[in-house]
């Protein structure tokens, strides 16, 4: 099968290896790189099924200026809640792509693991169960892909797992041991859960994959840039600093503001995620643990 990757980051690149143990991958970026298989987009458009790893915080405006629908079948491989409208990405992605001819990719994959063929089980959300199997169908070996037909718990558990990850960053920086890290993270998980039953998630999606499964990893790990978010935030190092330090792109820093809006529309309690924001403006992050355990 002819696939398309559109996005030549460390994620999209791991992708593109991975699914090219079984089909002919082509791959693109909005800067041309010098990789094998690397196309323009208007070529890759032409691919059948196309997997886009575009950040959420960007994905509004490339869409607008850059996506032509002529029937692909896509697959979104990026997580975020876009911060300046507080809309998920499906809800973005609808006014392009037509229901049935979208899904969302959840679970825990650190792309540094993918690109070394380690094992990993990733989840295929899809309102249309023959397209989430279609795309299970391209992944290689070493990836166990399964399906579910819970999109907006698959969108609400990769978003906010990455605010987590960095309240779980800044406990490590904080020396706070491994007590705290496992109620802050477990907590974490009943937060998360809260907020996408709100928004019409499966409350059982949140014990999965792409919920606990997801969460644990990016909570857990330096290798998640959200972790290194929360370490340099304990060592009171301002959000410029951290992201020129980083080089990367860190949802949770976006995801963090569109949550914080959505939780005031909605009057949710989401104390980690209300702290996190707080420590993002510059609140001490020693004020916030005690208002954390006082709440």
């Amino acid at each position: 099968m002819k696939v398309g990757v559109i996005g030549a980051g460390k994620w999209g690149s791991a992708l593109a290896f991975a699914l090219g143990e079984k089909n002919d991958v082509l791959i693109t970026s909005r800067t041309v790189r010098d990789l094998e298989n690397f196309v323009s987009l208007e070529e890759l458009l032409k691919c059948e099924y196309i997997i886009i790893t575009v950040p959420a915080q960007e994905i509004s405006l490339w869409l607008k200026e850059n996506f032509v629908f002529n029937g692909q079948k896509i697959l979104v491989a990026a997580k975020g809640i876009e911060a300046t409208s507080g809309k998920f990405l499906n809800e973005i992605y609808s006014q392009y792509i037509p229901d049935e001819n979208i899904a969302f990719l959840s679970g825990p994959s650190f792309a540094i693991e993918v690109m070394a063929s380690l094992p990993t089980a990733l989840v295929i959300n899809a309102k249309n169960e023959e397209l989430s199997s279609a795309f299970a169908e391209l992944f290689p070996s070493f990836i166990k892909a399964y399906t579910s037909t819970d999109v907006v718990g698959a969108e609400v558990s990769g978003a906010y797992k990455n605010v987590i990850a960095i309240a779980a960053g800044i406990c490590e920086g904080l020396g706070l041991g491994k007590n705290a890290a496992a109620a802050l993270i477990s907590r974490g998980l009943v937060e998360m859960q809260r907020f996408g039953v709100y928004f019409g998630a499966k409350e059982e999606t949140f014990i999965g994959l792409g919920g606990a499964g997801d969460l644990f990893l990016t909570a857990s790990s330096p290798m998640s840039r959200n972790f290194r978010v929360g370490l340099g935030i304990a060592k009171g190092k301002s959000q410029a600093e951290i992201l020129e330090e980083l080089g990367e792109v860190a949802e949770g820093i976006g995801t963090t503001y569109a949550i914080s809006v959505l939780a005031k529309n909605g009057d949710l309690y989401l104390p980690i995620a209300k702290e996190v924001y707080e420590m993002l403006e510059g609140k001490n992050p020693k004020e916030s643990l005690k208002d954390l355990l006082s709440s």
